[in-house]
């Protein structure tokens, strides 16, 4: 795949997943009589028909190209074809083991009245926890995620931060925030990421030891 076909695949895919993310907030919200809702329904069934005439046989997954283009377009928090994906854009920073994301969770992912449901702030933490890990040089599966809900978050406008706090052999500590529209803390979070067999394998072929934070 080329990077010309690489970019057209994510402007028609992102493109078709973007539409669905704002069908999903409409079918949501919407006050339209009952017959335009049945309509509707018949459409997207319509449609829903043409696009599954080919889908592949279970997950997407993640899929290298020949040309080094990683597409984990399944993933739940930042997968570019996944409509429950919100999707997170989410900044690694490598030289300090950290990573952070700015971004707005609508109706959709509300739990109490007008506030973001905990557990998909847990989900959207696991993600970043995740990458501030990769940052680091310590890539690894969660083992253990512990959230305190300082405050109810409440939907729209967000911000979340999470850096490396130590690391020692195949252990990753990591801590991190979730902060409001207006700063305020909502959310604190620790998580102990674990390096998977296939990391440490690459590590040791290459010689180097991974980093350590304190």
């Amino acid at each position: 795949m080329t990077d010309e076909e690489f970019a057209r695949e994510q402007a028609v895919y992102g493109g078709l997943t973007e539409s669905l993310r704002r069908l999903g907030e409409v079918s949501l919200r919407t006050t339209v009589d009952q017959d335009t809702v049945l309509e509707a329904q018949r459409q997207i069934e319509e449609i829903t028909a043409r696009l599954s005439a080919e889908m592949i046989p279970a997950n997407f997954g993640v899929v290298v190209t020949t040309s080094g283009h990683v597409r984990g377009y399944g993933n739940a928090v930042v997968g570019l074809r996944n409509p429950i994906a919100p999707p997170l854009k989410i900044v690694q920073d490598r030289e300090k083991g950290g990573a952070s994301s700015e971004f707005f969770l609508n109706a959709l992912y509300e739990g109490p009245p007008g506030k973001v449901h905990g557990g998909v702030l847990a989900l959207v933490l696991d993600q970043i926890f995740g990458e501030a890990a990769a940052a680091g040089g310590t890539p690894g599966m969660t083992g253990t995620l512990t959230l305190r809900y300082r405050k109810p978050t409440a939907l729209g406008a967000l911000t979340a931060e999470a850096w490396v706090d130590s690391a020692e052999g195949i252990k990753t500590v990591v801590k991190g925030w979730v902060k409001d529209a207006d700063g305020e803390t909502t959310v604190e979070a620790e998580g102990l990421f674990i390096l998977p067999r296939w990391a440490r394998e690459q590590l040791a072929a290459s010689g180097e030891p991974p980093p350590q934070y304190e």
